[in-house]
């Protein structure tokens, strides 16, 4: 559809944080803009969605995916990636830069660039790396990155271990405005361990990572980015103890916020007894007193946001031994609906609480115009149904990777349709059929 047309949604409930909206109404959307939100709008228009009985939210902005260009297209590429997305309600999405080669110089920046211009079905921004190769050993020209347009930098699936770099790249980007994003993992402690340290490691044989190679390098993280003034974003929380630090560091009034992961809320270290290795990620899933605390996170406010830390592998980097197998999930297509099961459900979050984890709050921690259904602003959209169900199998997942730890089970939440700035990106009605 030409994004000059007009789209009129009609008569759902509008759930908007930005600006205290839970109401039935309708939005008209123009030149890829919403241009009227209100109730009761009778205008001509070139598509009329009904949306009575459906929940309309500003589309979902995930700061944590791999969509693996350049070097991996075997395992996700743009074009799947972002049509994934599409499929779970994702219309901004923060390309993670741990790419074969990677993304930590401008060079590679603008090959990344090309392929978003020429495929991406949703909005794509870019994270360069903190180091050169992700090494951990020399810094990435950041201010040149971020002239390129880079809206945040991490080694992520690497820390950087070095403490100095680490202080010297927090304050670069602090004078960059630029955001860093830790993966916090020391390396040292978690000792290729593969699974939780704890009870479930003992019965099943395999090495164990410890809570404290996470909690150990926050805390480091959180001190750094104190010294430096900068702004800190502590990825993929999974222990109670990283809950807790990021709690005190926020009482102190320091730049610091978090996320989480759907599968870090909704899974145990239970889940990986029948060695799957669906359930093989990093950090490992936890024990159940860290996924209470992870869900209290999210309710206190503590933990900021939620995003996927989608991870696509191919069978063959799965189906082996799971000592053997990558670490990683995948995610966009269930992020929304894990989320609805887990927390909206279970009376943790409300609706609004849930749009501003997953829409609001990473626009806004990433420094981009999205996350509301203002006037004016890019009609990015997501109208579904919080009453239908749908099972998580790999021939509806719209991955090019079918890794995902949801898998053979019933979710709630069908996204019926994503509108990416004025264009219908993904139907539910035209998947199915």
């Amino acid at each position: 559809m030409n994004k000059n047309n007009k789209i009129l949604i009609k008569g759902g409930r509008l759930i908007d944080p930005a600006n205290k909206l839970d109401d039935i109404g309708d939005i008209l959307i123009g030149a890829g803009k919403i241009i009227q939100v209100g109730k009761d709008i009778k205008v001509n228009s070139s598509l009329v969605i009904d949306a009575s009985g459906r929940i309309i939210v500003p589309g979902l902005v995930d700061m944590h995916v791999h969509l693996r260009e350049p070097g991996r297209k075997d395992k996700e590429t743009v074009a799947s990636g972002t049509k994934a997305a599409a499929k779970g309600g994702v219309t901004s999405v923060l390309a993670m830069p741990n790419t074969q080669p990677a993304i930590d110089c401008p060079e590679n920046v603008r090959l990344l660039k090309e392929s978003i211009k020429n495929s991406a079905a949703v909005r794509v921004f870019i994270c360069a790396a903190v180091t050169k190769g992700r090494k951990g050993e020399e810094l990435t020209d950041i201010a040149k990155l971020k002239k390129e347009g880079v809206v945040a930098i991490s080694d992520d699936g690497s820390s950087v271990d070095c403490d100095k770099l680490m202080l010297k790249a927090l304050s670069k980007a602090r004078e960059e405005k630029v955001l860093v994003i830790c993966h916090s993992e020391d390396k040292g402690l978690s000792k290729n361990g593969v699974v939780n340290l704890g009870l479930t490691s003992t019965r099943m044989g395999l090495r164990g990572i410890s809570r404290e190679s996470e909690y150990g390098r926050v805390k480091r993280d959180i001190f750094l980015a104190q010294k430096s003034k900068a702004r800190l974003h502590i990825a993929h929380v999974s222990c109670r103890e990283s809950v807790e630090l990021i709690f005190q560091a926020k009482k102190k009034g320091l730049k610091i916020t978090a996320e989480t992961a759907p599968h870090y809320f909704a899974l145990t270290e239970d889940s990986v007894l029948g060695y799957d290795t669906n359930m093989k990620m990093n950090p490992p899933l936890r024990g159940k007193e860290d996924v209470a605390a992870i869900k209290q996170g999210l309710a206190d406010g503590v933990i900021d946001i939620i995003a996927s830390d989608h991870a696509p592998h191919t069978k063959n980097e799965k189906d082996i031994e799971f000592e053997q197998a990558e670490f990683g999930v995948i995610g966009l297509e269930t992020e929304l609906a894990v989320s609805a099961r887990e927390l909206v459900h279970k009376g943790i979050l409300s609706w609004p609480q849930l749009v501003e984890k997953m829409s609001l709050n990473p626009a806004k921690i990433l420094g981009i115009n999205k996350g509301t259904l203002s006037l004016g602003q890019d009609a990015d959209i997501v109208i579904f149904s919080a009453d239908k169900k749908w099972k998580v199998s790999e021939d509806n997942l719209v991955s090019k990777s079918k890794n995902s730890a949801f898998l053979g089970l019933d979710l709630p939440v069908v996204v019926e349709y994503t509108v990416c700035r004025g264009e219908v990106v993904y139907s539910d009605e035209v998947y199915r059929h």
